[in-house]
């Protein structure tokens, strides 16, 4: 008998020690599979039990392990003293009223930060760095995406490493934060720089006329805006998640609405204040624009150091350009609509409802996207379960009329956009911004292409995230940018198509001018 192997690990009762079974295998390199323990009952009696050991599972932890401490949980649950770190905690069940409830109040909240960062255009777009200096309207859609770029994915991906317990020790909690905040001060400097570069490039090929001073207005006044607007609503986002955790609130429901309520207006107010307060050094811009940009640039080295510190950044830190950039493209065709119907009589009112249209389909599909991600995590890795990803593009009744919990926060989601955008209106129409009468007809119109927007961006996010997690692709990381750029491309259309067809039909009642 002692030429057996003994069990890795023997637990103790009353003294007694485990002894060998002759079910134990004596092959070489083999473990025993079972064992027979005989410990003392009550009565004095001898209890044979069969002790059954077997190999890691996945997660690092032997099922008589698991079975040992489940049955510990039971029958001692007061004793909370355990050499286990903390389990990562089971999703939360919801209900569609759970969802709704969760979802309103950063959605009405993120609405009326779209509603004071359209304000605030319908104001700027009469300053003399705007008339001047055009093209820092195609600057507007890309600066303000930078929330579904970089703050929007920065939220859906700190909601899932939340969700699936990997920021429950301060080690890791300190660890995701540094390496992300590097992370996106990095990805802000350089999609600040290439926005600047779209503007310029999409502000020329029409006009034919190149300024180098606007140029490098342009280049500065994007990167510093980027820079600072990212450093204060990345700080932001670490609060809301890790204070959603502790009281008990799913984070994907409220992070990425938290995320644009002060995104839009903290980005707009800095991008007007700055191009303006650069503008009024126009005489020496030969000295102070290049070194605006010299000094963020400067600061890239230290980020990146920073980011590949961390084994969760560093991975997008190499790999996680493709959708950035993109999708600042897409959102710099946006702006160049805008820049083209902001100065136009015929659609007056464009500045102030472009951001508030644009915001809330982000928004919405921003917090869906996030949601179906953190669902997959919690079933595997990206490119792993196949049956959850599906190739295919799903059908309109699979993605809104399914029994599944992602189908149903669709549902919730889309039947939030009519009150929402109701709201919306009635507070620009109180606040006298728009320069336009809120008629019947414009309301219908209005609602329709935003209705029309979010059903589109809903299905596509139901596509795309699964799409990209059968590719190998974290969704967090890869859908959310390209679903917020498609938001703003579609939303800036759609409503300019609606003030065209209202003006052919005459249904334009506008007051243009301060």
């Amino acid at each position: 008998m002692s030429s057996k192997p003994e069990p890795k690990e023997a637990h103790q009762l009353n003294g007694t020690g485990p002894t060998p079974s002759p079910c134990s295998s004596d092959g070489p390199g083999r473990e025993p599979l079972a064992g027979t323990s005989e410990f003392l009952g009550p009565d004095g009696a001898g209890v044979e039990v069969v002790v059954i050991e077997s190999r890691a599972n996945a997660k690092g932890v032997r099922e008589e392990d698991a079975l040992l401490e489940n049955g510990s949980q039971s029958n001692e649950s007061d004793d909370v003293s355990s050499d286990r770190g903390p389990a990562p905690p089971s999703p939360l069940k919801e209900t569609s009223f759970s969802i709704g409830l969760q979802v309103l109040f950063p959605f009405l909240l993120a609405g009326f930060g779209t509603v004071a960062a359209g304000m605030v255009l319908d104001i700027v777009q009469h300053w003399e760095v705007f008339q001047k200096v055009t093209e820092v309207f195609i600057l507007v859609p890309a600066l303000l995406g930078l929330k579904g770029n970089l703050e929007m994915t920065l939220a859906s991906r700190l909601s899932t490493a939340a969700n699936i317990g990997h920021m429950d020790t301060p080690k890791e909690l300190w660890r995701m934060i540094t390496g992300n905040m590097a992370l996106i001060q990095v990805q802000a400097t350089v999609v600040g720089f290439l926005a600047s570069i779209a503007a310029v490039v999409f502000g020329w090929i029409p006009d034919g006329h190149f300024s180098i001073p606007h140029a490098f207005l342009l280049c500065a006044s994007s990167v510093a805006t980027a820079f600072i607007a990212s450093l204060v609503l990345g700080m932001i986002m670490i609060g809301v998640i890790i204070g959603s955790r502790k009281i008990g609130i799913n984070p994907d429901n409220v992070a990425t609405p938290i995320a644009a309520s002060l995104g839009d207006l903290i980005t707009l107010a800095l991008l007007s204040g700055i191009s303006w307060g650069l503008y009024l050094e126009r005489d020496d811009w030969q000295y102070i624009y290049p070194l605006v940009c010299a000094f963020f640039v400067a600061l890239l080295p230290v980020w990146v150091v920073l980011a590949r510190r961390s084994p969760a950044t560093r991975e997008v830190l190499y790999s996680g350009w493709e959708p950035v950039i993109i999708a600042m493209a897409i959102s710099s065709v946006g702006g160049l609509i805008l820049d083209k119907t902001v100065s136009d009589p015929n659609f007056a009112g464009m500045a102030v409802f472009t951001p508030v249209i644009n915001g809330v389909g982000g928004n919405l599909v921003a917090v869906q996207a996030s949601r179906i991600s953190t669902f997959l995590h919690m079933n595997g890795m990206p490119g792993e379960n196949s049956e959850q990803a599906p190739r295919r593009c799903p059908s309109p009744c699979t993605t809104f009329f399914s029994p599944d919990v992602n189908s149903r926060s669709a549902r919730v989601l889309f039947l939030l956009v009519a009150p929402g955008h109701l709201v919306f209106l009635y507070t620009i129409s109180c606040m006298q911004g728009g320069h336009t009468s809120l008629t019947l007809v414009f309301i219908v119109f209005y609602m329709t292409a935003a209705l029309l927007q979010v059903l589109i961006l809903l299905y596509i996010a139901d596509w795309m995230v699964h799409w990209m997690w059968g590719r190998g692709l974290d969704p967090d990381n890869f859908s959310i940018p390209y679903l917020t750029a498609l938001g703003d491309l579609l939303g800036t259309g759609l409503l300019a198509l609606s003030f065209h067809v209202l003006w052919l039909i005459g249904d334009r009642d506008t007051d243009v001018g301060d």
